[in-house]
């Protein structure tokens, strides 16, 4: 008995008409633009870059506020360089969506540029102890007023969110590679720029980002970043922890970080867990624990394995108490 073939889908007509004539209506590939546009407007961002951020000498472009915004447009499309501004400007609907058009890429570059004071720099270089190269500068007016607007969003979120209660500080300095003659080498060889990132984990919001050279060892100062960061979070928030890596393991840092009454920062409290630079004294208390002790940490992720095990180990710094960690 002989079976009838299934009727095969290229056999159907489409189910849309093509109409050939030319659309009307402006048209536009970042449709999901306006609503990072609604969330900074909703915030009353605007409202505080035009308090905080004053760059402009003349009544003339594009104001701050519309420049900052043009750059979170640019981020969240994902520009890459200054260039990328002159292709957002060729999207007629994205300018219609957001109420005004982007900047042309030197307008931009202009704009950044008031952000740069090269007195700054000459006082950080006096600044160095003999022998020393690395040296981090003190933030221009306008770039403080932009940490000011940042921590006005923080403070908003707070207050639609008083829910979330906690905060974990999680501080890391992240290189970013850059081809631009005055970038220094980096770490890792490349040459660009290191600056120290304090995120709240819970939110995934920045609380501050101090920009630095890419020769500045991720150890320098490490416990300004941290005061910066905790004095960003919304009065709603009432745990209070910190995390970090190895470069956050700086004595300064540790001994504020144990003080429940510190200063320029929030009394009480900070849980903390920061990972100890391996130095000899701690490699040989690591081989000293016995192999039965170390247990599986985590999924496995593929070949890798990974275990953790207690260490009984003091590290050697001068604001270590002596209690065991």
């Amino acid at each position: 008995m002989r079976r009838e073939s299934k009727a095969s889908p290229t056999e159907s007509p489409l189910l849309f008409e093509v109409d050939p004539e030319p659309v009307e209506e402006t048209l536009t590939v970042l449709g999901g633009i306006p609503l990072v546009v609604q969330a900074f407007r909703s915030l009353g961002l605007p409202a505080s870059v035009r308090e905080q951020v004053r760059v402009k000498e003349r009544q003339r472009g594009y104001e701050e506020a519309t420049l900052v915004e043009s750059f979170v447009i640019w981020n969240a499309a994902g520009g890459e360089c200054l260039d990328d501004f002159e292709r957002l400007r060729q999207d007629p609907g994205l300018a219609e969506m957001v109420g005004h058009e982007l900047p042309s890429p030197a307008a931009a570059r202009q704009f950044l540029d008031a952000f740069h004071e090269d007195g700054k720099i000459e006082e950080a270089k006096q600044r160095r102890l003999p022998g020393q190269t690395a040296y981090i500068r003190e933030e221009a007016p306008p770039l403080e007023g932009l940490g000011g607007v940042n921590r006005d969003l923080v403070r908003r979120f707070g207050e639609r969110s008083p829910e979330q209660r906690t905060a974990t500080v999680d501080q890391d300095a992240t290189t970013i590679e850059s081809r631009k003659q005055q970038a220094l080498p980096t770490y890792e060889g490349s040459r660009g720029d290191q600056p120290m990132l304090a995120v709240w984990a819970e939110t995934g919001l920045g609380l501050a980002d101090p920009f630095r050279n890419g020769n500045v060892p991720a150890m320098m100062e490490p416990l300004e970043v941290a005061q910066r960061a905790f004095a960003a979070l919304p009065k709603t928030v009432r745990g209070f922890y910190s995390r970090g890596d190895a470069a956050c393991h700086e004595s300064h840092l540790l001994k504020w970080l144990r003080d429940e009454k510190r200063e320029g920062g929030p009394e009480g409290k900070i849980g903390f867990a920061i990972s100890a630079r391996m130095s000899e004294a701690l490699h040989s208390a690591i081989e000293a624990v016995p192999e039965s002790d170390w247990q599986p940490y985590g999924e496995p992720d593929g070949e890798e394995i990974r275990e953790c095990a207690e260490v009984p180990f003091v590290p050697g710094e001068k604001s270590e108490k002596g209690v065991s960690t």
